[in-house]
C-alpha cells in the first residue's frame, strides 16, 4: 500500500503545468484528511444524538403544535413579555457556554411553551438534540417500559444524552412518591452530567422547591441558570391587544 507521501508525489506529477496545488506537502494533505475526518465524526455524532432523541418518545423532539414557534413569532404586549423574550433568546444564543438551565413559571396561555419551543427550534437548526416532553407523557413512557419488559435505566440514559431536555407541566403530575422520585432522579442525573434542563411550570418558586427539593432547585439555578415569571394573563384572552416583535 502506498504511503501518503508517495501518493502526493504521484499527484504532483499528474498535475498540468502551472497548476497550483491546494496542498504544498504530504503533511498538509494528511492534516486536511484528519480535519475532514473529525468534521465527519462530529456530523455522525450529531445525527446519532438526534436519532436517539426521536426514539425516546417515538417522535421528533418538539410536538407538531410548537414545531413552527420562533422568537420572531412570539407576541409581545408588555415589558414582562419583552424581558422573557430577551432572556430566552440570550439563553439559546449562549447555549453550550456552561450548562445553564431555565425555569419558565406562569399560568396557562402565557407563552411559556412558545418560548421554550423557540429555544428548542433554534438549537435544532444548529445540530443540537432537543426533547420537549410533558411530565405525564414521560411517566406514561416509563410505564410502557415496565409493561414491555424494557429497562428504565436505558431510558434514563437516553434522557441524559439529549443536549437539552425540557420538562413541561412540572407540578401537575399525580401526587405519588414514585413519580416524584423519578422526576428528581432525571433532573439530578442530567445536572450531575452537566446537561441543562428546562422546566415549564405553573408553580411559584416556593411550590416548585417543595416539589423538587432544595438541592435540585439550587442546581437548576447555578451556572447562570434563569428563572422567568410569566405573570400576565393568558394570550388567548388578550390576543387582539398584542403585537408581533419583528
Amino acid at each position: 500500500m502506498k504511503s501518503t507521501t508517495e501518493l502526493f508525489v504521484r499527484l504532483q506529477k499528474l498535475m498540468p503545468a502551472g497548476t497550483q496545488p491546494r496542498f504544498r506537502s504530504a503533511s498538509e494533505l494528511m492534516e486536511w484528511q484528519r480535519q475532514e475526518g473529525l468534521k465527519r465524526a462530529e456530523e455522525v455524532e450529531k445525527e446519532n444524538r438526534l436519532s436517539r432523541a426521536q426514539k425516546i418518545l417515538g417522535r421528533s423532539g418538539i410536538c407538531d403544535l410548537h414545531r413552527n414557534c420562533t422568537f420572531n413569532s412570539y407576541q409581545v404586549g408588555n415589558d414582562g413579555q419583552k424581558q422573557a423574550l430577551s432572556l430566552a433568546k440570550s439563553y439559546a444564543q449562549n447555549f453550550g457556554n456552561g450548562f445553564a438551565s431555565f425555569v419558565f413559571s406562569g399560568g396557562c396561555g402565557t407563552g411559556k411553551n412558545h418560548l421554550a419551543a423557540a429555544v428548542g427550534n433554534y438549537l435544532l437548526q444548529r445540530g443540537h438534540s432537543v426533547l420537549v416532553v410533558t411530565v405525564p407523557d414521560l411517566m406514561l413512557r416509563i410505564r410502557e417500559c415496565y409493561d414491555g419488559g424494557k429497562s428504565e435505566a436505558a431510558l434514563l440514559d437516553d434522557l441524559c444524552r439529549v443536549d437539552l431536555l425540557v420538562l413541561d407541566e412540572v407540578g401537575v403530575q399525580r401526587e405519588t412518591r414514585g413519580e416524584w422520585v423519578l422526576l428528581n432522579q432525571i433532573i439530578d442525573r442530567r445536572l450531575a452530567a452537566m446537561k441543562p434542563v428546562g422546566v415549564l411550570t405553573n408553580l411559584n418558586h416556593q411550590e416548585l422547591t417543595k416539589t423538587l427539593g432544595e438541592r435540585v432547585m439550587d442546581r437548576l439555578t447555578m451556572d447562570g441558570g434563569i428563572w422567568v415569571n410569566f405573570t400576565w394573563s393568558s394570550y388567548r384572552k388578550n390576543v387582539t391587544h398584542l403585537r408581533v416583535v419583528k
